[in-house]
């Protein structure tokens, strides 16, 4: 396994795993389409470490940039991910009246 360091947090990846199924499987924000470097929407920011490619990647990346859909790590890395954040949903209790909770302002009759 191989360890890899991202904006927030460090996780293993897997044998045999991508760093983009290592990045999904972590709950980390990326895009992606192909799956096999043909797009660039997973372009990805390696901070340090190398990387090895599976397959010759046909999208454009700049020399700091990889794309983890194709590409496994050569020892440990650190890239610019951040974990996905999912909104908070309130929770209500069951006594939650939606007019006592809100300020309309003062009533005022209707004409």
């Amino acid at each position: 396994m191989t360890s890899v360091v991202t904006t927030d947090s460090r996780f293993e990846l897997l044998e045999g795993e991508t760093l983009l199924e290592g990045l999904e499987r972590t709950n980390h924000e990326v895009e992606f389409q192909c799956r096999a470097g043909y797009c660039g929407s997973c372009r990805t920011h390696l901070v340090s470490g190398k990387v090895r490619y599976l397959t010759d990647p046909l999208a454009y990346i700049a020399r700091d940039e990889i794309l983890p859909c194709c590409c496994v790590p050569q020892g440990p890395v650190q890239l610019e991910a951040r974990l996905a954040h999912t909104p908070e949903q309130p929770v209500l209790g069951e006594e939650f009246n939606i007019q006592s909770s809100l300020d309309f302002g003062p009533n005022e009759p209707s004409e």
